[in-house]
């Protein structure tokens, strides 16, 4: 099978370069994910041991379910190793990219939302990129995602690369944010991926403490405003690469 049959097969959304170029978040989303029929693969195909989908949306300042559920947007999917570099092969490289969009490449049946039932008991490990190399990186780790180099179960959900000003960032999501070993292991796998050096801190951020966050009513009071955003982030270590 010819790449470019493979490549018109998997993507969904024809108003690709509009999205990306658009300003609104909320352009209509004409696809419904959990309609589509399962992706077929060809004899001489490597198939993947899940469907993936891949997203894109605008982060806007705010961020409630509803809007948020707006702005994604279905790209294309891939079920095989030459249907996932197909359709890379014609997206828009990250560097590319206005700040604050996101592509986000996760199993057929979860979207990446905090909100998700796979998502909402979970977490994120969080890695700031310099925009050199936020391209090596995120092709890295989806190729170690895809390729189940992760080695913890159906634990991993998806990952988000959001770009950002002056830095990218990259995130790996998991399903269970109490599973220590689990975490763990994502986190040294990230480290041996991306050649990370152990003294360097990682980031991890908890689904639900980002809901209660973002729910939460922004006082008037500039000083307490302050003393609340230092709180929440007070447990997080960050890095840049």
């Amino acid at each position: 099978m010819s790449m470019e049959k493979v490549a018109s097969k998997q993507y969904e959304s024809k108003v690709w370069p509009e999205i990306v170029d658009s300003d609104d978040s909320d352009v209509e989303n004409e696809i419904d994910v959990d309609k589509l029929p399962p992706l077929e693969v060809g004899p001489g195909e490597n198939r993947l041991q899940h469907t993936y989908c891949l997203w894109f949306s605008r982060k806007g300042t705010q961020r409630a379910a509803a809007d948020y559920s707006k702005s994604l947007h279905v790209v294309g999917r891939c079920a095989s190793v030459q249907q996932w570099w197909s359709l890379y092969s014609h997206l828009i490289r990250p560097t590319a990219l206005k700040p604050y969009r996101e592509l986000s490449l996760f199993k057929q049946g979860i979207k990446p939302m905090w909100e998700d039932p796979a998502n909402s008991k979970g977490g994120q490990w969080v890695i700031r990129l310099r925009k050199n190399k936020i391209e090596r990186a995120w092709e890295n780790v989806c190729m170690a995602m895809l390729g189940e180099q992760f080695l913890v179960g159906d634990e991993i959900c998806g990952i988000v690369l959001q770009t950002k000003y002056p830095e990218d960032s990259l995130s790996v999501w998991n399903r269970t944010a109490t599973d220590m070993t689990s975490t763990t292991r994502i986190r040294d796998t990230l480290r041996r991926i991306l050649n990370i050096p152990l003294t360097t801190a990682m980031e991890y951020k908890i689904h639900c403490d980002s809901l209660k966050y973002v729910s939460m009513p922004r006082p008037r009071n500039r000083r307490w405003g302050s003393l609340l955003t230092r709180t929440r982030y007070s447990f997080h270590t960050k890095t840049g690469l």
